[in-house]
């Protein structure tokens, strides 16, 4: 930030410096300053405004003779011959900064062989820059485009290194942006033979469409957190997510029980290095994880050594490998919205400012509420998010990416980050939050949902489907309820989002095509479903708390879109009534396997749900065109909700009742009853069917199954 020292300095343009001077330093005044090269040279700076700032500054703009050298060590005098460095300033965010410095190679970072290993780092701001591995330390070259280069002959697998870099005025030591593995806690990056980890991608079943897709949000140190009876050998790690738990003493948990839950894609929190937890004493900290800092490492603390670099890489690909072999593909949550502390990036330090939204005040953006928001519209930026992700897919086999904040990100590179993953993998999913964060990018550009029409390939979680089938998520507003809940006056959105919110029938329109839509009732954030119903519905019993959950599971996954469930949904997970837990202790987070026993009723509702969609096309309509023409909606009495899907292959009537009160539905011939609160199997109903309190119903014309 600027205005802390009495004297600052910044290269705002090629020819452009400005300056501040602190009031309490000569009152803030000079009448000249001087530009200083490397070789002690002067030059005369024209003052052109001076203007006082907020915070007791004078702000002098000035212009140069000539355009300042990028990669050159400058300092700036005033008239009473202090001098400052001259600090890199708004010129990384120009288009002729991109233009000149911007590199398309595919070989940052360490590229490494048994004969040499070659070590490029981009950092055009820099003046200096040294290598040190292994204890030594080597200069590195400046090359074309801000390149800075060194081979260094040997075998140097597993060895450590860090850069150390002298950009604005003073060396700074940080790990290497594109490192593949480090050392516990990012004390060191370590060259990696990454060619030991690269096969084929797995063979899996065509996804035709998102729509096919049922994802299955989980944390990995919550999924085996919970090990009072030692069921898990290697818990809240990487490996301990796929152990066979038929036999334990708490019976089919864990990768046992996933296996038979129904789920296509388990989306898994954030998974690669993060700042939060110190790796060599995992079980004293807690965090979720959405504080990046490295991209392209795994997190240590899921590894069984996280000083052991090659640990964390086998044991992910193992993870992934063996939720592959069950037939569940694997979504990374990604988190290239902000960073832990900007100061310690790798990023900011190579290329100080221009990985960050920044306006030319020098105050960074806070949409994330980090203080330093990505700037995805710079060239690298937009690569190294490019990057990551091929990166993963090609070495992780990871099948999609879930972007936190996606609203922070612009919609060109979410449409790149797509063309490229897809060319790796036709069945990749790219989805997000796309909430319209308060950044320094423009609107128009921000990847949001109101702008999901410019990204026809990314798919958003509906917050509207959210509150109106469970009822409004922040905590003020705990007590409000939805149409699964109780509020009857939500029928009319209620038809809304089962339709995926796709026409302004009911209201405006909020997505373009169902397969942009991620429908859910419950994620990571916020209170879980269980919670809020427990606050919102006070007046039920736990057996009617039981049928509206059940309610909610069913409505994600019979609505048009994609279904979104969040681990431990399926039996009632709670986390006290807490909001956000993002660093509360595993008792808090953990997947609490007894719940699953207590709460059998819904996990096997939520089996009967997972199938009846698998087993019904009509459910999973790929266009809007699809949906307009074959859903249509009616209710009983304003409060039964009857949801008809009949394309000509088949015919589904879907009633969701939220009362106490029972209804009658007649009808005309013979219905097939497939869902009662549950499956039916080959019950035929004959002109009347009685709709209980608190349940939801599936009636075929054309058929059991």
């Amino acid at each position: 930030m600027r205005q802390i020292n009495y004297f600052e300095a910044y290269l705002d343009d090629f020819d452009k410096i400005v300056i501040y001077m602190s009031k309490q330093s000569y009152e803030g005044n000079s009448r000249l300053f001087y530009l200083e090269d490397e070789n002690g040279r002067l030059e005369d700076l024209e003052i052109q405004t001076i203007e006082p700032t907020s915070k007791n500054y004078n702000k002098y703009t000035c212009k140069t003779q000539k355009s300042v050298e990028i990669g050159k060590e400058y300092h700036v005098l005033h008239e009473y011959a202090r001098r400052c460095p001259l600090k890199t300033g708004y010129i990384t965010k120009l288009l002729a900064f991109d233009e000149q410095f911007s590199y398309d190679g595919n070989d940052l970072g360490a590229v490494y062989t048994k004969e040499k290993t070659v070590f490029k780092l981009w950092a055009p701001t820099a003046v200096k820059v040294r290598l040190h591995l292994d204890g030594i330390s080597y200069p590195m070259e400046r090359k074309d485009r801000g390149i800075y280069e060194v081979t260094v002959n040997g075998d140097m697998e597993k060895k450590t290194y860090l850069y150390y870099i002298l950009v604005d005025g003073s060396w700074q030591a940080c790990e290497d942006p594109y490192g593949k593995s480090s050392l516990a806690n990012s004390r060191y990056s370590v060259v990696v033979d990454i060619e030991k980890f690269k096969d084929e991608r797995p063979s899996l079943p065509e996804l035709k469409h998102y729509t096919d897709a049922i994802i299955y949000e989980m944390n990995v140190r919550d999924f085996t957190a919970q090990n009072q009876d030692h069921d898990f050998e290697h818990p809240k790690q990487f490996l301990g997510v796929v152990e066979e738990n038929e036999h334990t003493i708490q019976k089919n948990i864990g990768f046992t029980y996933l296996k038979q839950l129904g789920v296509t894609h388990v989306q898994l929190m954030p998974v690669m290095d993060f700042a939060s937890v110190d790796e060599n004493n995992p079980s004293v900290f807690y965090n979720w994880g959405y504080d990046p800092a490295q991209f392209m490492t795994p997190e240590g603390s899921y590894s069984s050594d996280p000083d052991d670099p090659y640990a964390r890489i086998v044991e992910l690909k193992e993870m992934v490998h063996q939720l592959h072999k069950a037939g569940i593909r694997v979504i990374f949550d990604v988190v290239f919205n902000h960073v832990f502390e900007m100061e310690d990036m790798p990023l900011a330090k190579s290329v100080p400012n221009y990985y960050f939204q920044m306006n030319n005040e020098g105050y960074y953006s806070n949409g994330s509420g980090c203080g330093n928001d990505f700037d995805s519209k710079r060239a690298m930026g937009r690569k190294y998010i490019i990057d990551c992700c091929r990166y993963l897919m090609e070495v992780y086999h990871v099948d999609g990416f879930r972007f936190d904040l996606m609203g922070i990100l612009d919609v060109d590179t979410m449409n790149q980050v797509y063309e490229a993953c897809h060319q790796i993998d036709k069945n990749v999913m790219i989805y997000g939050e796309g909430w319209n964060m308060p950044s320094f990018l423009e609107g128009e550009q921000r990847a949001t949902i109101l702008n999901d029409y410019k990204m026809p390939h990314i798919a958003h979680f509906s917050d509207r489907f959210r509150d109106v089938a469970k009822g409004q998520t922040r905590i003020e507003e705990v007590y409000q309820k939805g149409y699964c809940s109780g509020d009857l006056s939500q029928l009319a959105m209620m038809k809304d989002v089962l339709s995926a919110s796709v026409s302004d029938a009911y209201t405006y329109r909020y997505f373009m095509e169902p397969v942009n839509v991620i429908n859910y009732v419950e994620c990571h954030d916020n209170q879980t479903c269980w919670d809020k119903l427990k606050e919102c519905c006070k007046e039920d019993t736990r057996e009617k708390r039981i049928m509206r959950q059940k309610m909610c599971i069913a409505a994600v996954l019979f609505a048009q879109g994609i279904p979104f469930l969040h681990s431990g949904l399926e039996f009632a997970r709670t986390k006290y009534g807490k909001p956000n837990t993002y660093n509360s202790k595993d008792d808090i987070n953990w997947l609490n396997w007894e719940r699953k026993n207590t709460y059998e009723t819904i996990v096997e509702y939520t089996k009967d749900c997972i199938q009846l969609r698998k087993d019904h096309a009509c459910l999973r309509y790929p266009s809007t065109q699809m949906i307009q023409e074959h859903v249509s909606f009616g209710d009983i009495d304003a409060t039964v909700l009857c949801y008809h899907i009949h394309d000509g292959q088949e015919d589904l009537m879907i009633m969701f009742n939220p009362s106490y009160r029972e209804f009658g539905y007649p009808f005309d011939g013979i219905r097939y009853l497939l869902f009662y609160n549950g499956r039916v199997d080959h019950e035929i109903v004959n002109g009347y069917l009685s709709i209980q309190p608190l349940s939801v119903i599936v009636l075929s014309k054309g058929g059991s199954r």
